[in-house]
């Protein structure tokens, strides 16, 4: 594969979408496809596939792994992870597994070998890297992200357009591994480095810092990862976002049978052009290729005049000599399924709870999850079940010959988790993808939003996040929604017209606003195409819901239908080709396998498997991909516009001596000035630019009930023993605390409460940045310079020693220089109060910049 055939098999695509998109305009006003942008890209992926399929995976493979050079205003830096953290996190994924789970995967050394180290890539804006180096910040926000493609290609530079925007909207840095890829690196390879670069990051951060994200078949691998950090009392992360996970390798749900045409995942599976890797020979074809290849040996070895062979024959033990055969009846007849079916893991291993996480028996005791599904791709009903799953795992459990006595303990030790499900009308796959459309901006924001509640929560403070209603390219003009300068009034759907009750408007994830509260341990949410909220119907409505429980992870037979007829068809289009393969498979056998331990039998796709004696494989090195890097392009135009207005808008203004030869044919001053004055009524908003602040605060507003601790408080003395609620260090002081002197306004903002002095509001907030210099001045610590002829700081009654109005004299320092009394309170006022809430004189202001050398 290469750009050049990539862009000649896609364009016809391109061309006819584009015609098809304005001459069928009107049966879509309605589908996401209505806006140009989202049709061409959702036709292009389709395409893309369709053409990959007709390559072998090896070639995929390369072509989505190429270099694609990164924008200039995105900071990369590459890791590589330690051994020890692959020692530990192998250590970790086989006490999960359990002794019959080891012999299913095929022992524990063969997926630990590897051909490179691990390396993984940090992610930041560069100005947000650049602020925190200034600060020596080690940050706060951490976003791990799992890229997806099926388990099997997609790789970190191929999705870095995507990552680099989250971290951009939650001004966080982001670490996505260069985890291996099946099938030469097979279940459980991918899920021990994953582990690994979360292990590797938990010292660097502390857990309630970091956030996990994924899509697709990254989504499936967190919620894994999840459940090992859960069961080996690893610390969890502060949360999740699960971009439409892949989580059912059977294919056991309803959507899945059904026609999708709003999606682009191949509806019959995916499959390519035969190769060494791909498909791997099935228990027939295993079975002829060792009795060949033992017949050459033991010719090769009577005309060598060898006796013994053992060292270098293959036996059982070097190929896994079954693949789990699969029994169907289809069309009235029995049908038995030899070869391997997906890609990932074998079929004996598809139900396994690490590899479909829909097998666990409960999924609580999670961390909060935002789980994000497109109403009209395949994959929908497994997604919905899983939240639903997570939220309440009492009712959705696995078929009963999964729940042994563990199952069950595990199921009352774990409390349900808490999950934000959003089912996003007919949208498909991992709509992120098509970052360049309007879907894709607001499920952007919602990541950030959940993201920075998550993050909040558990390190108990605000988390600002991207405020970009005004700065974003796509709010204001979407390339999906331009036609002749005017976005098109899309029409929602009639499921729209009696919207709940809840919330009707365009606010998906928007910056400052809080996050809704949990009922039932979910929030349930459907969203339109414009972002609008409605209640999602109840579970008892969603086929998702409805699979019966001893149906869950069993293989249908509609998806296997298709599976098989696209299979006959490839077969007949690429016989000769597999009938090189087939050559190739028989002569690397003949040579023999580099083999493990005892007990070592890699699966039959694995490369650790495939090793031939004495050979070895050259890295090739990797050429920059004009394709991706122009997908790349497309999909960080919006992102580098934005950060452009951005930076215009907070930047400063530029000063330069201005002359009176400039602004030739303006009007003169003295004409400006009798305009004031015979209209004094001018108005005066125009005068002030009020710049806009663009980051917002999100904070945790109980959405969660938490649990009340409650602590014995004892006067030893006096008072007799109370019960208090436990105080925490970001709690804030009581309102009631110093009436005559302090009193907060409650609901003022997120940023701090209003302060009141003498009845008289101040300008300026508690806990908030000053940003002016008569705000430095007010919010600086409460002590001025003693001149003569000035009183001392004053307080309240508050002030240990001091009644109504006396001046603290006790707190000299040896510059001369007023202390503020602990106990107490004071402002930078120099004059006394006369009588509590009578207004003080201002008899001296102190400036920003008189400000260091007065103070101490």
């Amino acid at each position: 594969m290469n750009t050049a055939g990539v862009s000649l098999a896609v364009t016809p695509t391109v061309v006819s979408t584009l015609l098809s998109h304005y001459l069928r305009r009107n049966p879509l006003p309605q589908k996401p496809t209505a806006h140009i942008s989202y049709d061409e890209g959702l036709h292009l992926i389709r395409s893309f596939l369709s053409h990959a399929s007709r390559h072998t995976v090896e070639e995929l493979q390369a072509f989505t792994s190429q270099w694609v050079p990164h924008p200039q205003w995105v900071r990369v830096d590459e890791v590589d992870i330690p051994g020890s953290e692959l020692s530990r996190a192998a250590s970790h994924i086989t006490e999960q597994l359990g002794p019959d789970g080891v012999r299913r995967v095929g022992g524990r050394e063969w997926w630990q070998w590897r051909k490179k180290p691990l390396m993984a890539e940090w992610i930041e804006m560069k100005s947000d890297y650049h602020e925190r180096k200034k600060n020596s910040d080690p940050g706060n926000r951490v976003m791990l992200y799992i890229h997806g493609g099926a388990y099997f290609f997609g790789s970190v530079d191929e999705h870095r357009y995507q990552i680099q925007r989250h971290a951009r909207k939650l001004k966080a840095r982001a670490l996505a591994p260069r985890y291996r890829l099946a099938p030469q690196f097979p279940f459980p390879c991918g899920l021990q480095d994953c582990l690994a670069t979360y292990l590797y990051l938990l010292t660097q951060q502390p857990s309630n810092t970091i956030v996990l994200a994924g899509d697709s078949a990254g989504g499936g691998m967190i919620l894994s990862l999840l459940v090992i950090l859960r069961d080996a009392g690893i610390p969890l992360p502060a949360g999740a976002v699960l971009i439409s996970p892949w989580v059912d390798l059977t294919h056991s749900f309803p959507s899945v049978s059904g026609d999708c045409p709003l999606d682009y995942i191949p509806p019959s599976g995916f499959h390519h052009k035969p190769s060494v890797s791909w498909p791997p020979p099935d228990e027939d074809e295993l079975d002829e290729l060792k009795k060949t290849a033992t017949e050459q040996k033991v010719q090769l070895a009577a005309a060598e005049g060898v006796s013994n062979l053992s060292s270098e024959t293959p036996t059982l033990k070097d190929v896994a000599n079954t693949t789990h055969r699969l029994s169907l009846v289809i069309d009235g007849e029995r049908v038995e399924i030899k070869e391997q079916i997906q890609i990932y893991t074998t079929n004996e291993l598809l139900a396994h709870p690490l590899v479909s996480p829909v097998m666990q028996p409960t999924l609580g005791g999670l961390p909060p999850l935002l789980i994000m599904v497109g109403g009209g791709e395949m994959l929908r009903d497994e997604q919905i079940y899983l939240a639903h799953k997570c939220a309440n795992p009492e009712k959705y459990l696995p078929p009963e010959a999964l729940m042994d006595e563990h199952a069950r303990a595990q199921l009352k030790e774990y409390k349900p988790t808490d999950v934000q499900l959003q089912v996003w009308d007919d949208l498909c796959h991992v709509a992120p993808t098509l970052s360049f459309t309007s879907p894709a901006k607001f499920m952007y924001r919602s990541v950030a939003q959940f993201s920075a509640w998550c993050l909040a929560r558990a390190q108990k403070i605000d988390i600002d996040i991207l405020d970009d209603d005004g700065i974003s390219v796509i709010s204001r003009s979407s390339s999906s929604a331009k036609h002749g300068g005017q976005e098109p009034k899309i029409e929602e759907n009639r499921r729209d017209e009696q919207p709940s009750t809840e919330k009707a408007e365009v606010s998906i994830g928007k910056a400052g606003d809080p996050l809704p509260r949990f009922q039932d341990h979910m929030i349930r949410q459907r969203v339109s195409l414009r972002g609008a909220v409605f209640s999602l119907p109840p579970a008892e409505e969603l086929p998702g819901c409805t699979v019966q429980r001893d149906h869950v992870g069993v293989i249908k037979v509609g998806p296997v239908r298709k599976w098989l007829d696209h299979k006959r068809r490839w077969e007949s289009r690429f016989r000769q080709s597999g009938i090189r393969i087939r050559r190739q498979r028989l002569s690397d056998m003949a040579i023999g396998y580099e083999v493990f331990g005892e007990g070592e039998v890699p699966p039959p796709s694995a490369l650790a498997g495939r090793r031939k004696i004495g050979g070895a494989e050259l890295e090739k090195k990797r050429q920059r991909g004009l394709g991706l890097s122009l997908w790349s392009l497309w999909g960080s135009k919006h992102d580098e516009m934005t950060v452009q207005r951005e930076h215009k808008a907070d930047k400063h203004p530029e000063t330069k001596a201005a002359t009176s030869a400039e602004g030739e044919g303006a009007r003169t001053f003295s004409d400006i000035q009798r305009q004031e004055h015979a209209s004094p009524s001018s108005k005066f908003s125009s005068l002030v630019n009020l710049r806009r602040p663009h980051r917002k605060h999100v904070k945790d507003e109980s959405q969660v009930e938490e649990e009340k601790h409650e602590t014995v408080v004892e006067d030893s003395d006096t008072a007799p023993a109370m019960v208090v609620d436990d105080f925490t260090e970001n709690q804030e002081p009581s309102a009631e605390t110093d009436e005559t002197f302090l009193n907060y306004e409650s609901d003022i903002g997120v940023t701090g409460k209003r302060m009141f002095i003498g009845g008289l509001a101040t300008p300026f907030s508690l806990r908030k940045e000053a940003e002016t210099a008569s705000m430095i001045t007010l919010m600086a610590p409460a002590s001025r310079p003693t001149t003569p002829g000035v009183n001392s700081i004053l307080t309240t009654d508050a002030v240990e020693g001091g009644g109504e109005g006396s001046i603290v004299n006790d707190r000299i320092d040896e510059d001369g220089v007023d202390i503020l009394n602990q106990t107490g309170a004071s402002t930078p006022f120099a004059t006394a109060l006369a009588t509590p809430g009578d207004r003080p004189v201002l008899e001296r202001f102190v400036t920003a910049r008189e400000l260091p050398q007065t103070m101490p």
